[in-house]
């Protein structure tokens, strides 16, 4: 068995294990496999071994990988994106994760007109209020809710987060039971389900499954440590 069957296969257990903590079946959970700086091999061994889900936060690195991944692989944008890149997300992404401004979505709704298609997004939602991170504080993403909405090239299926690093994943609970809360006013207001919470990583994913995530983004716990990018600093 190779180190990555390994890694999926203890993954797999701890959310088995999460999800039986909280009365949750581990088929209501996918797996976010974070690829970046991982080569389109390994992408290509990680969809054999049956993952299908994978998320990258540099246009330029996806635009020269996803070609060279087998064609069951779907792609999430992860991370903060610039509207000046919204038009190749568009094209190069099943999913935008991350849309935290009215001005990213209306530049995402224009790009997805004139490649003629419909975007799947989540909302980031910044719960901790971390000045270090983007997204919406809770009360103006629910008053953005309406002029979102109205956006018709893009289809809201939920809320993500990122979590402050903590040692003590239970430090955090706060914030993923505060996004499933969120989730569920912006559901109420907009009379529609948002079946979608993208929250919890490596170090934090039995909390926020316990929370009630329903995707969590693994890229240490699955790849390892992240090999260093060309030209750029780890990432850590």
């Amino acid at each position: 068995m190779s180190v990555l069957a390994e890694n999926l296969s203890a993954l797999n257990e701890r959310i088995e294990r999460a999800c039986a903590r909280s009365g949750r079946t581990p088929g209501d959970v996918r797996i976010l496999a974070v690829s970046k700086n991982h080569p389109a091999e390994t992408v290509a061994e990680a969809v054999g071994l049956g993952l299908t889900l994978f998320g990258e936060n540099r246009i330029q690195e996806a635009k020269a990988k996803i070609p060279l991944c087998p064609g069951r692989a779907r792609w999430h944008f992860i991370g903060h994106l610039q509207s000046n890149k919204a038009r190749d997300a568009v094209s190069l992404f099943d999913m935008v994760q991350g849309v935290d401004s009215l001005e990213l979505a209306a530049e995402l709704e224009k790009q997805a007109g004139k490649q003629a298609r419909t975007v799947p997004i989540l909302l980031e939602v910044n719960v901790a209020g971390e000045s270090s991170k983007f997204g919406w504080n809770p009360e103006a993403l629910l008053a953005a809710l309406e002029p979102l909405n109205a956006l018709r090239k893009l289809e809201i299926h939920g809320l993500m987060t990122v979590a402050p690093y903590a040692t003590d994943p239970e430090k955090v609970r706060a914030v993923f039971r505060k996004l499933r809360e969120v989730r569920d006013r912006c559901a109420d207001r907009l009379g529609a389900p948002l079946p979608v919470l993208s929250m919890g990583m490596s170090g934090d994913l039995e909390v926020a499954i316990e929370e009630g995530s329903t995707m969590v983004r693994v890229g240490t716990a699955l790849f390892g440590a992240r090999p260093r990018a060309a030209g750029r600093e780890s990432a850590g």
